[in-house]
């Protein structure tokens, strides 16, 4: 069935950014009342360091600000961002990332040297503050905020000793099977 869907509000009216606009609006409002699962974003977040702890914050919040029900797994050393002291563990590494930019070019044998995980854990952070990004404690909070359900993957909890007191409050707790049942029901899924 073809939807019909007036360009202009008259036909020698010129098609302009504000009807693109409501064309858009009109057909994803249109598909959410089609299909449910539409509305639906789950993620797999399966990294602690920081330059990968941004991605399932940031997704998620945005999904969550789109209307779209939002839930992240956490597994592995992703489950790192869910803990109560979790900055001390989250930094990122200039070994073996050479994409990560630097101020001035480095051969992998300095970027090995005691100290350089600091150094560029420091050095993005201060390069966020100074763009305005949210920090990532931030970004973890309004997604607990906005009703994103934070799950923390039981297996990976008893695999590395966790216990639920050493995460934050409002975290959700289960496994692959529960995660997978709710991923099934849902049009976006990513691993990140």
């Amino acid at each position: 069935m073809a939807i019909q869907v007036p360009i202009a509000d008259s036909p020698e009216e010129p098609l302009t950014e504000v009807h693109v606009r409501r064309i858009v609006r009109e057909e994803i409002e249109r598909a959410f009342r089609r299909d449910p699962s539409a509305k639906k974003a789950c993620l797999i977040a399966s990294k602690g360091t920081l330059d990968w702890a941004y991605p399932p914050f940031i997704l998620a919040s945005a999904a969550s600000a789109a209307g779209m029900e939002a839930s992240v797994f956490f597994t592995f050393y992703g489950l790192n961002l869910l803990l109560r002291d979790f900055e001390r563990r989250v930094a990122v590494s200039p070994v073996g990332n050479p994409a990560m930019p630097m101020p001035v070019p480095m051969p992998d044998i300095v970027t090995a040297l005691p100290g350089m995980k600091a150094m560029a854990t420091g050095m993005m952070k201060s390069v966020f503050r100074q763009k305005g990004v949210a920090t990532v404690r931030e970004l973890r909070d309004i997604c607990l905020q906005s009703g994103v359900r934070l799950i923390a993957c039981t297996m990976t909890m008893e695999v590395f000793g966790y216990k639920k007191e050493d995460f934050v409050d409002g975290v959700h707790y289960g496994g692959a099977g529960a995660f997978l049942s709710e991923a099934r029901r849902s049009h976006v899924t990513l691993f990140i």
